[in-house]
């Protein structure tokens, strides 16, 4: 196959910017619609939302906090956080993960909420049930033969649970999503 030659004597620059995941707290008016432009914004321009939960957050004054973990470059991140900054029922946009990060964090402070069912008898139960104590997690249902776990903690110590759990008869999760604050005594 034969070579082209460039259109230009100026070669590209290949830039490989590497991937980050970042967790964003965004302020909205608390409206119908309002979750729906949000989601727009990122599906019309092909950015993925790792994570996403949505809470209101001050009833008198009508207003919601979403908070999302998506991936990017950091030119990518930026121009999210410009776009979402540009919506009219946002009144905040704030980066967590460059708070933590200047703050001399590696990350904001992160929980999720997730539920396990787990599914097993004999040497399986009790395993599950070993494991379990030691990630204290609690059983909120029973049968002789299944459990339903309740686990809150980091995104990492949830996902080392579900490993441990997937050869003992996990058969369902239900995770909350990420729930976040920045660290310190300032607010949004």
């Amino acid at each position: 196959m034969p070579n082209k030659s460039p259109s230009t004597h100026y070669p590209a620059q290949v830039l490989h910017e590497k991937t980050e995941s970042h967790t964003l707290s965004v302020l909205v008016d608390n409206e119908p619609g309002v979750l729906a432009r949000v989601i727009g914004l990122f599906s019309g321009r092909g950015y993925n939302i790792d994570s996403l939960t949505v809470s209101e957050v001050s009833h008198e004054a009508h207003l919601s906090r979403i908070t999302m973990v998506t991936k990017g470059t950091p030119m990518v991140i930026d121009q999210i956080k410009h776009q979402l900054e540009r919506l009219v029922p946002v009144h905040v946009v704030d980066d967590l993960t460059i708070v933590a990060q200047e703050a001399g964090h590696e990350k904001p402070l992160e929980r999720e909420l997730a539920l396990a069912k787990v599914v097993g008898k004999g040497d399986r139960r009790v395993e599950a049930l070993r494991i379990a104590e030691a990630f204290r997690a609690h059983v909120v249902d029973a049968s002789t033969e299944h459990f339903v776990f309740e686990l809150t903690g980091r995104i990492s110590k949830i996902e080392q649970f579900l490993v441990l759990m997937q050869p003992l008869g996990l058969v369902e999760v239900a995770r909350t999503g990420v729930a976040a604050i920045s660290r310190g005594k300032e607010g949004m």
